[in-house]
């Protein structure tokens, strides 16, 4: 959930969240929600999405298939 308040981000995230999902479609509700997609990134094998909610705090969407 987002939550619009109106005390703007003034400094870096006390708390990052990483967010897994096996719904490669969970990456457009976020956006569709108000999430901006900040960055995606593919590393050791691992591929993910970095966003912002509407304060700017970061977070990362790791969408991995169900095994």
């Amino acid at each position: 959930m987002f939550v619009r308040v109106p005390v703007p981000k003034s400094g870096k995230n006390r708390i990052h969240v990483d967010l897994m999902s096996s719904d490669a479609a969970e990456l457009d509700r976020l956006v569709a929600l108000g999430a901006k997609r900040l960055d995606d990134f593919d590393e050791d094998g691992e591929k993910w999405t970095t966003l912002a909610d509407l304060e700017g705090n970061e977070f990362d969407l790791l969408v991995k298939k169900a095994t």
